[in-house]
């Protein structure tokens, strides 16, 4: 491995229709970018089994063999003490231990979060990790922690999901200057659970306060007014899955209504266009993998029933932050405050 060479531990047995799904979107992931280096973790005789079988055209990689499988019913102590050599355990011990490298895996929320705290522990001045991702709005995509990791949370945790949210915002839209806004059930300031309005005071207290747009509701969270938006990680979580069923339930109908009849079938032909672009924007693949932020290492957890072009993008993310230093911009920022 050459020295300053991004390498990405992948645990290629998490989620389903893997491993051919990981090692699928990691050959879509290669075309693009060649010189990074891909470790495989897992079963190494499905692995080779499915490049040979798919005629798979991947390159400067290794598969590196484990057998303990995690399942989503281990509990905590299971997953720390009797499954050390699964692909998960080791692929982050790996991307702990190398420079220049980080882990992805569509496997067990629970085992990513557990052992990657474990393995890589916290940035100094940070307290709790967030679950941080892109969701799509009306102008292009916001930026969106924590949405799941923490379902208790202080202001001072608030806050520092801003800082970090900020520092992941810079690396994706350098051109921008972001807005932060804080979710809450309406945007008066006497509005909302006193953590809310503890984390509104340090936010205005720092730096950030000539991003901060205040509280915002839900129903604003796709106006695209908001580039980066803060919340708890039960209420994220919520906000998540409701935004992912109604859109979901919104397409499914459309599919019905245009199939309904011939002259229904000829209407969709004369918008066609303006369908896919909307499709297109809403896309869940090209937003897929999340970061669990705070951490002093790169974790991303990608979606458990991503397709081979979704996981291809949790890679891409896990690549950006690697070459662009996300941990640095935190760890900096954080000297700043």
């Amino acid at each position: 491995m050459s020295e300053g060479q991004v390498i990405i531990a992948i645990d290629a047995m998490g989620g389903e229709n893997s491993p051919y799904k990981v090692l699928k979107g990691a050959e879509i992931f290669l075309e693009k970018e060649k010189n990074t280096k891909i470790i495989f973790f897992g079963d190494e005789i499905q692995i080779y089994e499915n490049i040979n079988k798919h005629n798979l055209k991947i390159f400067n990689y290794e598969v590196l063999n484990t057998e303990d499988i995690i399942s989503d019913e281990d509990s905590v102590n299971t997953i720390l003490r009797s499954k050390k050599n699964s692909s998960i355990y080791k692929g982050l011990e790996f991307a702990k231990k190398n420079q220049n490298s980080g882990f992805v895996s569509s496997g067990s929320t629970a085992a990513i979060m557990i052992l990657s705290r474990l393995h890589m522990g916290m940035i100094e001045g940070i307290d709790r990790p967030a679950i941080c991702s892109l969701v799509p709005n009306k102008k292009n995509y916001s930026l969106m922690l924590d949405l799941g990791a923490n379902v208790i949370v202080s202001g001072s945790n608030l806050f520092q999901f801003a800082l970090m949210g900020f520092c992941y915002f810079s690396i994706i839209n350098k051109k921008r200057k972001p807005t932060i806004g804080i979710l809450n059930i309406g945007t008066e300031n006497n509005k909302g659970l006193e953590f809310l309005q503890e984390a509104a005071d340090l936010i205005l207290s720092s730096f950030l306060k000539e991003h901060f747009i205040g509280f915002i509701e839900p129903n604003k969270i796709t106006s695209g007014d908001c580039d980066i938006i803060i919340s708890d990680g039960y209420t994220g979580n919520i906000m998540l899955k409701s935004a992912e069923g109604i859109s979901n339930f919104i397409i499914s109908n459309l599919r019905d209504i245009y199939n309904k009849s011939l002259i229904n079938k000829i209407s969709y032909k004369l918008i066609e266009k303006d369908l896919k672009k909307l499709k297109d924007q809403v896309n869940p693949d090209i937003y897929n993998g999340a970061t669990l932020i705070g951490l002093n290492g790169i974790s991303v957890k990608s979606h458990g029933n991503a397709n081979p072009l979704a996981f291809s993008y949790a890679l891409r993310q896990c690549n950006n932050f690697i070459t662009n230093g996300l941990n640095k911009q935190i760890i900096k920022s954080i000297k700043n405050i």
